[in-house]
């Protein structure tokens, strides 16, 4: 796949070769991480980079774009299919700029957004202070209970009546359990506000029947196309209703509904040219997870997340919450007498990729926190069933609870690599 690129620059070539051999040797387990498709993978190489199409399908700025055209109207078709949704914007770069186009088009600056605390689960963009989303937002916010760690709705609704939001977001990087959209939409109900769902963890497992469908209590749904979806790294805005219109009367906008308003967030309000060659391969990934395979997959991966909870709780490790209902664990390592940093520099260095992430109430700092965050989604791209998470769990307990013994290390990465091994990925690149 490379065969130009090393006649032309070999340097960043030898380094793409050698992350292909780390991914293929390691178990990845990252929960925000996946390995696409081939076909996801030609489809974001090929020469649709090299057009620019500023605007829409029938409305662009730019002459040419006739095919350009029927590549993003397939990726809108599909997932509008896909989620049953009225309308669907394929064009955000990524998550975050998407979350922003949200925010652009149904508030003012200075308005108010309840989001999910960053540090119990949350996402920047749903109002850390050092991000867009407190910098030009009121934000405040809502977090888990102090003993089950688990999302307390009532004390969400009081929040909620005391800050009266305009713009409640639900969703997380780091909440091991199933999201209720019907209590998060009767709360915004009850306070006239907009829901935002962030399904970007979620996405591929409300495809798959594998968690519940936001669609129908949202005003917008958010998602990136990577993560469980296992697509290209990008983002889709999309509108259960396209023509709900604003809340808010006396906005200037007021006249335009929810589809018009988002579209013109994204271009000419934050965006320019979308990335062509990243709508075509969303495309391809909406038209995989369309399939009865797909819906297998995704939920193998809640099931394959709920033996590897098991077999760690079963040797006495802490995970918050007591364990999953999703595709992600969160563990504490400070009964091990680790920090996260040092339990996710441990894992890396047997052959396992996990991130180091705050718990909940976490007293340590964000780069060195008392947790690591690990999940199933790249694991079960590659064939891993529940049989393989039971010796998986087993791995990460053996170098978790050694950490200085070589011998150990040593012989948990020749288990990760014959795991590995029994599990190629991508075959077809020899």
């Amino acid at each position: 796949m490379l065969e130009y690129l090393k006649q032309t620059d070999p340097e960043p070539a030898s380094w793409i070769e050698a992350e292909l051999t780390r991914q293929r040797q390691g178990l990845e387990m990252i929960p925000s991480e996946n390995f696409t498709s081939l076909a996801v993978l030609e489809a974001l190489g090929s020469i649709l980079t090299n057009k620019y199409s500023e605007g829409y399908p029938g409305r662009r700025y730019y002459g040419g774009n006739k095919f350009i055209d029927e590549v993003e109207n397939l990726a809108r078709e599909r997932a509008k299919t896909l989620f049953g949704v009225e309308h669907a914007n394929v064009q955000p770069y990524s998550g975050s700029p998407a979350n922003q186009a949200a925010y652009f088009a149904l508030l003012k600056p200075g308005d108010t957004v309840l989001g999910m605390e960053l540090a119990q689960g949350g996402h920047l963009t749903h109002g850390y202070k050092l991000n867009f989303s407190g910098k030009y937002y009121k934000a405040v916010s809502y977090g888990v209970d102090p003993q089950t760690h688990r999302l307390d709705y009532e004390a969400i609704r009081q929040v909620a009546h005391k800050e009266k939001p305009k713009l409640i977001v639900c969703g997380a990087t780091a909440y091991p359990r199933v999201i209720d959209f019907a209590a998060f939409r009767a709360i915004a109900e009850e306070v006239g506000a907009y829901l935002l769902a962030d399904i970007s963890h979620l996405a591929g497992l409300v495809v798959a029947g594998a968690h519940p469908s936001p669609v129908p209590q949202a005003d917008v749904v958010m998602t990136t196309t990577h993560k469980t979806l296992r697509g290209p790294r990008g983002a889709m805005l999309l509108l259960p209703s396209a023509a709900d219109r604003l809340h808010d009367l006396h906005h200037p906008d007021s006249k335009r509904n929810l589809a018009e308003l988002i579209d013109a967030a994204i271009i000419p309000g934050l965006q320019g040219g979308p990335h062509n060659h990243q709508t075509a391969a969303i495309a391809v990934c909406l038209k995989e997870a369309a399939t009865p395979a797909f819906k297998t997959y995704g939920q193998q991966i809640v099931s394959n997340a709920a033996t590897l909870a098991e077999g760690l709780l079963k040797h006495g490790l802490e995970l918050i919450t007591g364990g999953t209902d999703n595709h992600l664990i969160l563990m504490n390592l400070t009964p091990l007498g680790l920090t996260g940093k040092q339990g996710e520099e441990l894992l890396d260095s047997v052959g396992i990729t996990v991130n180091k992430n705050l718990i909940p109430y976490d007293t340590r700092p964000p780069l060195d926190p008392s947790g690591i965050r690990l999940g199933t989604p790249a694991l079960t791209s590659r064939g891993f069933t529940n049989n393989d998470m039971i010796l998986v769990a087993a791995l990460i307990v053996r170098a978790l609870k050694h950490p200085h013994d070589q011998v150990v290390l040593k012989t948990v990465q020749q288990e990760v690599r014959q795991l590995t091994d029994t599990h190629p990925l991508y075959p077809e690149l020899k």
